[in-house]
Order: C-alpha cells, then structure tokens, then sequence
C-alpha cells in the first residue's frame, strides 16, 4: 500500500530535509518515527527537498508499507515519536502511482521579512530582518519579468545540479502587512536556492539601491555573480506543492 503524508515543520535546528550520517535531518526524524510505528524500515519520498534552516507548511511525502496501519493511527503514532518541531498533519491512503516528487505538477513558497529597525525576538526564527525601509511596490514592479518560463541561470546556486535552468513561474505576488513583507512565488519547480536568490537580488531595489529593471538584467545576464546575496533561510517556508485532484489528497495540495 502506497500512503502520502502531509508535513510541516521548523526547520531551524536540522541541517535540511535531506538524510545525512553527520547531523539531524527532517527526513532522518520523519523515517525513524513511522519505522516505529510500522514496524519496519520506511523510506520515503518527498516533494521538495528544503536546506537547512528553511521551514514547511505542508511538505508531501509518500512511502511504502504492508504494515496495514489505519491513516489514524500512523498520524498519532508517528507524531508521539517525532520532535516538536516536525508534525504529521495528515495520511492519505493513495494510488500505487502516486509520487510525491513526479507526480507534483507546482510547487509554492512563502518569504518573509520584518521590515522595522528593532530586531525581530518572538519571530526571529521564522522570518528574516531588514532594518532599512523597503518599497513593496518597487518590488513587485521589479519581479515582473521573472514569471513565465526563464533560464534562471543568474538565480542558481554554482552547486545546482539542476538538468536544465529553466524553471516556469507561475505566480510571484509581493505585499505588506503593517511591519512585514510577503514574498510568495509558485512555479512548476525551483532551482537550488533560487526563491532566496531572487529575493538577495530584489531587496537592493526595495532598498532604492538598485533600479527597477535590474531584475531584468539579471535575467538577461545569467550571471550568477552579479546578482544579489542569497538571502537568510530563516524566511523560507515551503508553503505546499500541488497534485493532479485525482490522487485526492486535501485540498490545500490539489489543483482546483
């Protein structure tokens, strides 16, 4: 039986999702836990692998298993074994085609900034911190010609084994509220370190150190070393990725 999960966590004190042998991963917790709970070694697959320090609203995974679990009781026991910073919000039995990585046809991230001169304490460990004031609207003007299908070449990290730098942005919406900034951008995939790569590169514009056609520039360019820094991972949060509504997960992953 093929079962997907539906996972959100903090990730500020694992060195990413991805398993490794020399530090705390979110998946290392997420497989120990419902291992516990099967009875047997689980591997699973997710969506989208998120770096260190990088959060998720609703991460998918799917795995394998002949345990014979309900859905109730995988949540209830995985989440009694897991850390309180990762939670099972929810376990849908699905199809043997369905794949968590493959089967996604978008994905959606969310970046957050305090925008004000005193630093952040409650939120510190969601969400990035500029004290200089920052244009919104100057932003969005900016991120216009990021949306469609680019090569994002200028906007990937020099370690991104991507096959190809062509990503297709589907949405990039910038908005305040009072003290915050929202970056939320979705697109078919994202290349390694793009979402912060293109936001290092819109905060000098908000800034007004940086004209507003210079994200087209950038784009144009496809020079990774004349775009801006890659921004804090405390702002990112992996909001969710999106499924065919014939696979019937909930509907925060489905297509309308």
């Amino acid at each position: 039986m093929r079962i997907a999960l539906g996972i959100e966590y903090d990730g500020t004190d694992f060195f990413g999702w991805q398993r490794l042998s020399h530090g705390p991963t979110v998946q290392g917790a997420v497989e120990a836990a419902l291992s516990r709970v099967a009875d047997h070694a689980v591997a699973v697959t997710c969506a989208g692998r998120t770096d260190s320090g990088v959060h998720a609203r609703c991460q998918v995974v799917h795995f394998d298993s002949e345990a014979g679990r309900s859905p109730r009781s995988l949540l209830l026991g995985a989440n009694s074994c897991l850390p309180v910073t990762v939670g099972v919000r929810w376990v849908v039995p699905v199809a043997e085609d369905f794949h968590a990585r493959y089967g996604a046809t978008g994905r959606r991230y969310r970046y957050t900034i305090l925008n004000r001169t005193a630093r952040p304490a409650l939120d510190a460990r969601y969400m990035a911190w500029e004290r200089r004031p920052l244009d919104a609207d100057a932003m969005q003007r900016a991120s216009r010609p990021l949306l469609g299908e680019n090569d994002f070449t200028a906007f990937r990290t020099l370690a991104c084994n991507a096959r190809t730098p062509f990503r297709n942005v589907r949405s990039l919406q910038i908005r305040r509220i009072e003290d915050r900034i929202e970056i939320e951008i979705e697109a078919n995939a994202f290349l390694h370190h793009m979402v912060r790569n293109i936001v290092g590169s819109l905060l000098p514009i908000g800034r007004g150190e940086k004209s507003e056609d210079w994200i087209a520039e950038l784009l144009a360019g496809r020079d990774r070393s004349l775009a801006g820094p890659t921004a804090s991972a405390s702002g990112l949060c992996f909001i969710a990725p999106i499924y065919p509504a014939r696979f019937g997960l909930p509907e925060e992953v489905s297509a309308a």
